[in-house]
């Protein structure tokens, strides 16, 4: 288990203390908690000196919960799903909000804690204001690494759809691994939407007016996440039957191909079973030159169903530019997404809060105004 501490008051920036069995005098505290499922009685002997809910306590080390707000009326416990560092997963951060105390709890390494925990320490603008703001600052650094993960996904499925079209044997595995990320996400993103919007309009005594305006902000980016999960799935869909429809095509292609090869060898077949019946009258046997008669007149006949074939269309000639121009795209988008991911990732990492969140957003979406 492990247990640090930051005063916020004393000076412009927070600074960091030993861990408190009571509150300070003056300013308030943040106290962050990192233990495992199994350190739930070392975590409920601190969290009692600080008069936190004990069953509210084993439920943040122990279960877990889709994010919600519990309002036990001198403290709020708020439970928030962050992204994690390393894949497309989620994991959950539960926070202890009081007057003067912000307590967070998770069972391992939480980017998001992380990013804000420097900030404080080096930011005044982002230290100002009391715990319930800087919970919000918190949940809204979670809520944008939500965001950035989604604004990849359109590159992503601009290359899905490449492989739609070319019904590429891949595609069902590509689809698939992309559906289970976008469930993770959509498990969290919802329920976080609903818990930020009850925050945004709590009447609770330890949520103040900045911080009900600093949720509200955050709402509007779960909800633009929100619409993001929704639209990612939509387009999913989308690209499952562009390929369904590619893969028809395909297999009609066949079709043709095996119809236009019987349609020509039918008629050559029965000139060849004609003549080679076994009788001494048939036309053209008994001359030196009969042979290229009706070898002259079978390439006629499959000349003229060749012909047949290329009008109605069924025979085209394939363009290889095309086929070159859409295999590049697909090679194209298939090298940048990979780049785009970690760099959104880094960035939304690297320096805490709405200053590079708002950057990271205008870059993916230039025409979006931003809520900050």
């Amino acid at each position: 288990m492990l247990i640090r501490a930051l005063q916020f008051g004393a000076s412009e920036c927070a600074e960091a203390m030993e861990p408190p069995p009571t509150l300070p005098a003056s300013g308030w505290v943040w106290i962050d908690i990192t233990a495992a499922p199994d350190k739930v009685e070392e975590v409920s002997a601190f969290t009692d000196l600080l008069g936190l809910d004990a069953l509210a306590v084993r439920d943040a080390v122990q279960d877990t919960d889709l994010p919600k707000v519990d309002d036990f009326g001198g403290t709020v416990f708020v439970v928030l799903h962050a992204l994690s560092g390393e894949r497309i997963d989620c994991y959950e951060l539960s926070c202890f909000l009081s007057q003067r105390c912000l307590v967070t709890i998770h069972s391992g390494q939480s980017p998001s804690v992380d990013v804000l925990w420097d900030g404080v320490m080096c930011q005044p603008e982002v230290a100002n204001g009391g715990p319930d703001e800087t919970l919000a600052r918190l949940a809204d650094v979670a809520t944008r690494r939500l965001v950035t993960v989604l604004d990849v996904f359109d590159d992503r499925n601009e290359e899905l759809t490449g492989l739609a079209l070319r019904a590429d044997a891949d595609f069902l595995h590509e689809i698939t691994a992309v559906r289970a990320d976008l469930a993770a996400l959509r498990r969290s993103v919802h329920p976080q939407r609903e818990a930020l919007d009850i925050l945004r309009r709590s009447t609770s005594a330890v949520v103040t007016d900045a911080g009900r305006r600093r949720f509200s902000d955050v709402f509007d980016t779960a909800s633009r996440a929100a619409q993001g999960v929704d639209g990612a799935r939509t387009a999913l869909a989308e690209s499952l039957d562009a390929y369904r429809g590619a893969e028809a095509r395909q297999a009609t292609e066949v079709t043709k191909v095996l119809t236009v090869y019987a349609a020509i060898m039918l008629p050559l077949t029965l000139v060849v079973g004609f003549f080679g019946m076994n009788f001494a009258d048939l036309p053209l046997l008994g001359r030196p030159g009969g042979w290229i008669w009706v070898t002259a007149f079978m390439v006629l006949v499959a000349a003229l169903s060749l012909g047949v074939f290329v009008s109605v269309g069924w025979i085209r000639r394939p363009s290889g530019r095309t086929a070159g121009d859409v295999l590049g795209r697909g090679l194209i988008e298939a090298a940048r997404a990979p780049a785009q991911l970690v760099e959104a990732v880094f960035e939304i990492s690297a320096t805490p809060l709405r200053t590079i969140a708002g950057s990271v957003a205008r870059r993916h979406r230039p025409n979006e105004s931003s809520h900050d």
